[in-house]
């Protein structure tokens, strides 16, 4: 794989608040991807799909890989608000890096795609006034491209529209520090965490275009052997896109596929194209 043109750049004070960045040959400013790893909220490591960094490379599109604080360092929303700061701080070299900072899309498998969303769809972070410049920066995305992704992590949501035990995956008990065998009876304040990290709760009319791909079954009647599978269920994205049909906001959705094949790259750098206006 290409090298990067900046290596383990700092964004924040955390260790693991780095990013790797790949810059576009343009003479004028570039579009950006951010590519946010998954792992669970707890593993995984900032990097980007080959064949994906080539083909944006080739496109003019500049790259930026991102990672950020596991559950074990800091529950959430730590992961979500490092990943925001991350994106004010790629906006922030706009000039240095020649980027185009009204052009950036984000990527991600799983966590990472979760992550994604919640930039996309919930209110933009920017505070204008900030003494912090790099605060006055907006989050907010052009469009975003998923794979494998959870729209909620609201255990009510999940035990209603995943079968299985996916509503309780140890990963997001320990994101939020609580259990969550009884969905119904959690504390207010865990509840309104949770909430806060759910993309889907976020969705408005000015959400971005959105690009998902699982590899499994969209039937509601599969059986799923293990609340790992239903974590990366379909039907995520299928209630997801019910919300989003309504507003007029753009929802693809690709099942039974395998989301790493060099078509399904080239997929998703067409549709980063048509979005990001290259």
């Amino acid at each position: 794989m290409k090298p990067p043109t900046a290596a383990d750049v700092t964004y924040g004070p955390h260790e693991r608040n780095v990013l790797d960045f790949w810059q576009a040959e343009s003479e004028e400013p570039t579009p950006v991807l951010l590519s946010i790893h998954g792992g669970g909220f707890k593993g995984g490591e900032k990097g980007v799909n080959p064949v994906l960094l080539d083909l944006c490379l080739a496109r003019g599109i500049s790259v930026v890989a991102i990672t950020y604080r596991f559950s074990q360092h800091a529950i959430a929303p730590a992961p979500f608000q490092d990943c925001a700061r991350a994106l004010q701080f790629v906006r922030s070299k706009a000039n240095e890096w020649n980027l185009d900072k009204s052009r950036i899309a984000s990527t991600g498998g799983s966590a990472g795609a979760g992550i994604s969303e919640w930039l996309a769809y919930r209110p933009d972070l920017a505070v204008a006034d900030s003494p912090d410049p790099l605060a006055r920066e907006s989050t907010r995305l052009r469009c975003i491209a998923m794979i494998n992704a959870q729209t909620s992590y609201d255990p009510r949501f999940i035990k209603r529209v995943i079968p299985g035990d996916a509503y309780k995956h140890p990963a997001l008990v320990q994101l939020f520090d609580t259990p969550l065998d009884e969905p119904d009876a959690l504390p207010p304040e865990k509840q309104a965490l949770i909430e806060e990290c759910s993309p889907i709760h976020h969705v408005t009319a000015d959400a971005p275009p959105s690009l998902f791909f699982y590899k499994g079954d969209d039937d509601p009647t599969t059986a799923l052997e293990s609340a790992g599978a239903g974590i990366h269920h379909p039907l995520f994205a299928i209630e997801l896109k019910k919300r989003l049909d309504p507003l007029g906001v753009a929802c693809e959705i690709h099942v039974r596929t395998d989301p790493n094949a060099p078509e399904n790259q080239t997929r998703i750098v067409d549709f980063l194209t048509e979005h990001l206006g290259v």
